[in-house]
C-alpha cells in the first residue's frame, strides 16, 4: 500500500496508540476497507484487493480492468473535443474554439461549462487590445498634429498586422466562403485606410496619411469584441446556475452498512446514499428510509420544503432539510432531471425563432448595399473634388455599419430568456414555442393531473344485484391491476386497504377511450363506461341514472360488467389543485379562453368547469380525437395552447400551436410539447405567457436598435449632413458607434434576467 492510500484513512476508524489499521480501497465501489475486516478478496495479476461486500468482488472478477483504469467516471473537464457553435448561426459546429465562417463571430461551447475555464478568445482579445491601445495613443496625437508620418507608420503598423489581425482575418474569410459579412467592412476599411496612408508616406510626403484611423479603428473594433465576448458569457449564466445545483460527492452506503463520499460519477443506478441535513440531494431516486422537508425551489420554483417520507421520489440538486434519509439510486448521469432540463434549455437556446428571418433576409443584401453606398460616397466625393473626404467617408460608411447587431437580436433575447424560464420551472423546447406564445387566445386543458392532482381515491361504492362491495373492488382490482391509468391505481389501492387478495386476471385487454377487460377467475369482466358495458352484452340502462346523480358531484363513474350483467359502479373522485383556480383565473384576466378537453363524462366534466369557472367543456372525447378538437378550433382562427400530462394527449400537444406538458406526467407528452412546467403548476403557463412576452418584446427592441441605428448611421457617415450642418462624421467615431451597437443589443438582452 503506497503513501497516498495510507493518508486516506478516514477518521471513523479508532486509532490505538501511534498505531493505525491498515486501509485498502475498494476498486469497484471506492470504499475504505481495512483488509482484517473485509467481505471478501480477490488477487488479480500478483496483487490482492480487497472488497466491502462480496457482490462488489463478483463484479471485478467479471471484469477487472473496467475498474482499474483510472478516472474512468470521473466527470471530464471541457476540451478540445467540445463541440462550439455560433449565436447566430447555430448550424455552425466543430470541435474547439474558432471563428464563424458566416458571420466571423468567435464560437462558443454549445453547452456551457460549470468550470470551463478563461475563454481562449476573450484573453486574446483582451491582450490585442491593451497593446493597441497603448500604440494608438501616439498615433493619434501625431495625426491630430500633422507630424512625423514615418513614426506613425512605424507605430500604426503592429495594431493593423498583429492586434487586428483576426479582424483582417475574419474579413478575407468571409469573401473566401461567399458570405460577407461585419468583418468584411471592417478589414476593408482598415486596409484601405493603412494601405493608402503606407503608400502615400512610402513614396510621397505631400500626400495626408491617414494612419490614427487606422490604428484607432483596430483598438475601438477589439474593444468592442472584449465588451462583446464579456456580455456573451453572461447569457449562460442561467445553464451555469443549474450546473451548480449538483452536489461534488455522494455519501454512500454499502451492504455492510459502512459509509463513504464517493465521487458523484461513481454512483450507479441501485446504490443506496444517504442524505444529511442541509446537504444537496445527488441523484433521482426514492426515499427507502427516514423523513425530511426538501427544498425544491431551485428546480420547481415552489418556496415551500416538500415532505419526503419512505417511497416518495426526490430530484437530485435539490437540498435537504433538518432531517436525514437514505435513497436508492433510481437515474444517473444524463438521465437525472437536473440533466435533462440543462440539456432541454441548451437546445432551446440555440433554436432559431421564426421572426429571426427577417433579420436573416436584410442581413443577406445589408454588407452587398453598404459596400455599393461606400464606393458610391467615394465616386461622389470625388467628383466634387475632395478627394481627402471622399476616402474618409467612404471608409466611415464601411466602418459604421453593423450588420452583427441585426443577427444578435433575437438570439441573445432568445438566450437570455429561456435560461430565465428554466430558473422558474418553465422549460422551453424550441425558441417557436415563445414566439408563439404571447399570442396565444385559447388554452385547452386536460382534466386529469392537470386541472386535478392526478390521484384519485374511491369515494363510492354502488352495488347492484347480489354482489357485496368488496367483490364488486376485487373483480375490479383484478382488472385494472394491468393498467397505469390513475384512475386503475385509486382502485387497487382501495382494494388493498380494504386487505381484499386480488386475484389475476387473464387476457387483460384496453380499449381505448371505453375501458379495460379481462378474464377473473373464469369470468368475463369489464371496467369501464355504457359504451364497454353495450360491447360485453350488458345492460347498464337502469344504473345510468344513478350514475349521472354521481358525476354531477364530480365523481368519475365506471360500471363493474361480470359476465353480461352490472354488478355495480365505482365512483372515483380526483381533487381539484389549490393552485388551478389562480391559474384560471390568471389566464381569464389576460383575455384567454379556457377550455376543459377530457375522455371523462360530461356531468364529471361539468362538475369541476362549474367550481372552475371554466369558459367550455369538451367531454366523451376519446384519445384519437383530441387532436381533431384542437384542429378544428384553429381553422376558426383561434391560437390554441394545449395543456396536458397523459399519453393520451400527446397527439393534441403536437398539433397545438403551443403544447404544454406537465413534468409530472409521461415523457411522451413533454417530447410532444414546445413548453414543460417542472412545477406540474398550471400557474405555470401565465409564467411562461409572461416570459414569452417580455422576450418578444425584448427582441423587438433590439431589432428597432438595430434597424435604426444602421438605417441613420450609414447616410450620416456617407455625408448626407454636410450640405446642410456642415457635419461629417470621422471613421473613429463611427468604429466607437459601431463597436457599441452589439453590445447595447446584448445588455438590453440581459434585462430579461430581472423580468
Amino acid at each position: 500500500m503506497n503513501s497516498e492510500q495510507r493518508s486516506s484513512t478516514p477518521s471513523n476508524l479508532v486509532q490505538l496508540g501511534n498505531l493505525s489499521p491498515t486501509v485498502e480501497i475498494d476498486p469497484v465501489c471506492k470504499m475504505h476497507v481495512v483488509p482484517e475486516k473485509a467481505a471478501a478478496r480477490f488477487d488479480h495479476n500478483g496483487k490482492t484487493y480487497y472488497f466491502c461486500a462480496v457482490r462488489c468482488m463478483e463484479r471485478f472478477r467479471a471484469d477487472p480492468p473496467a475498474f482499474l483504469q483510472p478516472n474512468v467516471t470521473e466527470p471530464q473537464p471541457a476540451a478540445p473535443d467540445v463541440i462550439y457553435t455560433c449565436p447566430m448561426h447555430p448550424e455552425v459546429r466543430q470541435k474547439g474554439p474558432g471563428a464563424c465562417p458566416k458571420c466571423g463571430m468567435a464560437l462558443e461551447p454549445e453547452m456551457a461549462q460549470l468550470d470551463d475555464g478563461p475563454n481562449p478568445e476573450l484573453v486574446d482579445m483582451t491582450r490585442r487590445f491593451w497593446i493597441a491601445a497603448v500604440l494608438s495613443v501616439p498615433v493619434l496625437v501625431l495625426g491630430m498634429m500633422e507630424m512625423l508620418p514615418i513614426a506613425q507608420f512605424v507605430l500604426a503598423t503592429p495594431v493593423v498586422l498583429w492586434a487586428g489581425w483576426p479582424l483582417l482575418e475574419r474579413g478575407a474569410a468571409s469573401v473566401i466562403h461567399r458570405s460577407l459579412n461585419m468583418f468584411t467592412l471592417i478589414a476593408m476599411g482598415v486596409s484601405v485606410a493603412w494601405v493608402y496612408s503606407s503608400v502615400a508616406v512610402l513614396t510621397s510626403r505631400e500626400l495626408p496619411v491617414y494612419f490614427e484611423a487606422a490604428a484607432v479603428i483596430t483598438a475601438l473594433v477589439l474593444l468592442g469584441q472584449v465588451l462583446e465576448l464579456r456580455a456573451r458569457a453572461q447569457t449562460s449564466g442561467a445553464i451555469k446556475r443549474l450546473l451548480g445545483l449538483s452536489p461534488k460527492t455522494a455519501r454512500l452506503v454499502s451492504a455492510e452498512g459502512t459509509e463513504a463520499d464517493i465521487p458523484l460519477g461513481h454512483v450507479h443506478v441501485g446504490n443506496i446514499l444517504r442524505v444529511r441535513p442541509g446537504e444537496k440531494v445527488p441523484v433521482d431516486g426514492t426515499v427507502i428510509e427516514g423523513a425530511s422537508a426538501v427544498d425544491e425551489s431551485m428546480i420547481s420554483g415552489e418556496p415551500i420544503p416538500v415532505e419526503k417520507r419512505t417511497a416518495a421520489k426526490v430530484i437530485g440538486g435539490t437540498i435537504n432539510g433538518n432531517g436525514t434519509f437514505l435513497m436508492r439510486a433510481d437515474r444517473v448521469g444524463r438521465e437525472t432531471m437536473l440533466s435533462q432540463i440543462v440539456q432541454m434549455v441548451g437546445q432551446a437556446q440555440r433554436s432559431r425563432a421564426p421572426i429571426q428571418r427577417l433579420a436573416d433576409t436584410v442581413s443577406a443584401w445589408f454588407v452587398p448595399a453598404v459596400i455599393i453606398v461606400a464606393v458610391g460616397t467615394f465616386v461622389v466625393w470625388a467628383a466634387l473634388g475632395a478627394v481627402d473626404k471622399a476616402l474618409l467617408n467612404a471608409i466611415a460608411v464601411l466602418i459604421i455599419a453593423c450588420p452583427c447587431a441585426l443577427g444578435l437580436a433575437t438570439p441573445m433575447s432568445i438566450m437570455v430568456g429561456v435560461g430565465r424560464g428554466a430558473t422558474h420551472g418553465v422549460l422551453v423546447r424550441d425558441a417557436e414555442a415563445i414566439e408563439i406564445m404571447e399570442k396565444v387566445d385559447t388554452v385547452v386543458v386536460d382534466k386529469t393531473g392537470t386541472l386535478t392532482e392526478g390521484k384519485p381515491s374511491v369515494l363510492a361504492i354502488v352495488t347492484l344485484a347480489s354482489f357485496t362491495e368488496d367483490q364488486l373492488l376485487r373483480f375490479a382490482a383484478a382488472v385494472e391491476k394491468g393498467s397505469e391509468h390513475p384512475l386503475a391505481a385509486a382502485i387497487v389501492r382501495a382494494a388493498s386497504d380494504r386487505g381484499i387478495e386480488i386475484p389475476r386476471a387473464q387476457e387483460f385487454e384496453s380499449r381505448t377511450g371505453r375501458g379495460v377487460t379481462g378474464i377473473v377467475e373464469d369470468q368475463r369482466v369489464g371496467l369501464g363506461n355504457a359504451k364497454l358495458a353495450g360491447e360485453l352484452g350488458a345492460d347498464a340502462s337502469t344504473a345510468i341514472a344513478r350514475a349521472e346523480d354521481l358525476r354531477k358531484d364530480g365523481h368519475t363513474v365506471m360500471f363493474v360488467i361480470v359476465g353480461q350483467d352490472v354488478a355495480g359502479m365505482i365512483g372515483v373522485s380526483d381533487p381539484i389543485k389549490p393552485s388551478t383556480r389562480d391559474a384560471i383565473d390568471g389566464l381569464h384576466a389576460a383575455g384567454i379562453r379556457v377550455i376543459v378537453l377530457t375522455g371523462d363524462s360530461r356531468s364529471t366534466a361539468e362538475a369541476v368547469a362549474r367550481k372552475l369557472q371554466i369558459d367550455e367543456v369538451r367531454a366523451e372525447v376519446l384519445p384519437a380525437d383530441k387532436a381533431r378538437v384542437i384542429q378544428e378550433l384553429q381553422t376558426h382562427g383561434r391560437i390554441v395552447a394545449m395543456a396536458g400530462d397523459g399519453i393520451n394527449d400527446a397527439p393534441a400537444l403536437a398539433q397545438a400551436h403551443v403544447g404544454i406538458a406537465m413534468a409530472t406526467g409521461t415523457d411522451i407528452a413533454m417530447e410532444s410539447a414546445g413548453i414543460t412546467l417542472v412545477r406540474g403548476d398550471l400557474r405555470g403557463i401565465l409564467q411562461a405567457r409572461s416570459l414569452s412576452v417580455a422576450t418578444m418584446k425584448n427582441i423587438r427592441q433590439n431589432l428597432f436598435l438595430a434597424f435604426v441605428y444602421n438605417v441613420l448611421g450609414v447616410p450620416i457617415a456617407a455625408g448626407v449632413l454636410y450640405p446642410f450642418v456642415g457635419m461629417l462624421l470621422s471613421p473613429m467615431i463611427a468604429s466607437a458607434a459601431m463597436t457599441f451597437s452589439s453590445v447595447s443589443v446584448i445588455a438590453n438582452a440581459l434585462r430579461l434576467r430581472s423580468k
